[in-house]
């Protein structure tokens, strides 16, 4: 496969991929990487035990738990981080049993396990079961009420975070649950000067099984047959027939671009050797969804392929820890129909050099939330973060009586009581 795409392509590619390729032998064999340097640009290596303590609510099992018993398939998709940081809280020496020494608050609520019949999370549900939630707390313990939730964080991995919606325009228009305006939000959504995006957000990779990507290791020493490696929907024909709204058309642009470029394996189809196939290609592209980020992002990190992020004004992930601008490549939205002439024109020691990067240990490890956990992954990153916002200023203590949230406030529905299934 190796000889007839490179023949398909041409001299000038057959030379670009044997100087990959001389690279990767020469990192299988003295096993080099680069270490990843600068103060924005380090993998965080903090320990966050000691610096800060974590107050885990005790809520009834039907706004976690025993969701999941019912339908399991939460625990492997995209969306499962809140599941996984509940349990790590749970057993991780910052979890405090005293609520009068904690830092912060957490309240285990598993918002995008209600799924389809094809495995989507409903988010519609969503808001009712978070007030739920939040009048349970404020009623039962009495430290909601004294910072109505600026001490607590919150997982909310939902497409749009907390606005609870997977269509961005419906989303903007519901906005983030009121209830959570004062709250730390840990979401997956970044998007810079988006009402979905609140300021002091956390931002985290979405979920991807890290044993089941350990699984599908290749040998370093494959050589590489795919320049640009894509696979996933160009069209979303039921959720936007038109073509109108989905991924602003970048994936739609991709497929009519390059459908039949040889420098481009690109498909809708999504074969069993989907992991091995990103570890031999040098390009993963990492287009918005409906969102602007995807679980492409981990993969391409995680499996050392240069990730081709298309998506304007995105947030990333740990991007204090990640030096996303020295690993991926950046292609504005509106240049996708360019994305061949921008990726054949990088020189061969940039691609080097990023995936030397790419190979730094520490920082797959800050995409996964491996179970059990381990030094430096995700959810220790998550910790860092509300470990770096310590201490708290007084000033988020309510005065005797006073109110700032309104109950009442948000879209009729959610304002319904909230029953499980």
């Amino acid at each position: 496969m190796r000889i007839w795409r490179c023949g398909l392509v041409g001299v000038l590619f057959l030379a670009f991929v044997i100087k990959i390729e001389a690279w990767k032998f020469n990192k299988t064999q003295h096993g080099q990487t680069e270490r990843i340097s600068g103060s924005a640009g380090d993998v965080l290596e903090d320990d966050p035990v000691g610096k800060l303590k974590v107050f885990v609510y005790e809520l009834p099992s039907k706004y976690n738990e025993r969701i999941v018993q019912k339908d399991p398939r939460c625990l492997t998709h995209m969306f499962a981080a809140e599941i996984y940081m509940h349990r790590f809280l749970l057993s991780d020496p910052v979890r405090t049993l005293n609520p009068e020494e904690a830092d912060w608050f957490y309240t285990p609520v598993y918002t995008t396990c209600h799924l389809t019949r094809n495995a989507h999370p409903i988010p519609f549900r969503s808001p009712r079961m978070m007030r739920s939630a939040l009048r349970l707390i404020s009623s039962k313990w009495p430290y909601w009420n004294r910072t109505e939730g600026a001490d607590h964080f919150f997982i909310v991995p939902h497409d749009f975070g907390a606005c609870f919606h997977y269509k961005e325009q419906r989303a903007i228009g519901r906005g983030i649950l009121h209830l959570l305006q004062r709250a730390t939000l840990v979401q997956t959504f970044g998007q810079h000067n988006h009402v979905c995006l609140k300021d002091g957000s956390i931002i985290i990779p979405p979920y991807a099984p890290p044993q089941k990507m350990q699984a599908h290791l290749i040998p370093p020493n494959i050589p590489c047959s795919i320049f640009v490696y894509f696979r996933g929907l160009f069209y979303d024909v039921i959720n936007d027939p038109e073509g109108t709204y989905y991924a602003r058309r970048a994936r739609a642009s991709v497929w009519e671009n390059f459908k039949d470029n040889p420098l481009f394996d690109i498909s809708t189809e999504h074969p069993t050797t989907y992991y091995e196939d990103m570890q031999r290609a040098i390009f993963c592209l990492c287009p918005l969804g409906w969102a602007p980020w995807s679980p492409r992002l981990v993969e391409a990190v995680v499996f050392g392929c240069i990730p081709v992020i298309i998506a304007d004004d995105i947030v990333l992930p740990f991007a204090d820890a990640i030096p996303w601008e020295e690993i991926g490549v950046f292609v504005a939205e509106k240049d996708v129909p360019k994305l061949d002439t921008i990726l054949t024109s990088i020189p061969a020691e940039v691609i080097l050099r990023k995936q030397r990067l790419l190979a730094n240990p520490s920082m797959k490890q800050a995409m996964l939330f491996p179970q059990p956990a381990q030094s430096r992954d995700a959810f220790h990153q998550i910790l860092n973060g509300l470990a770096r916002k310590l201490p708290h200023d007084r000033s988020i203590f309510l005065k005797p009586a006073e109110k700032i949230l309104n109950w009442t406030a948000g879209p009729e529905l959610d304002l319904l009581p909230w029953q499980p299934n």
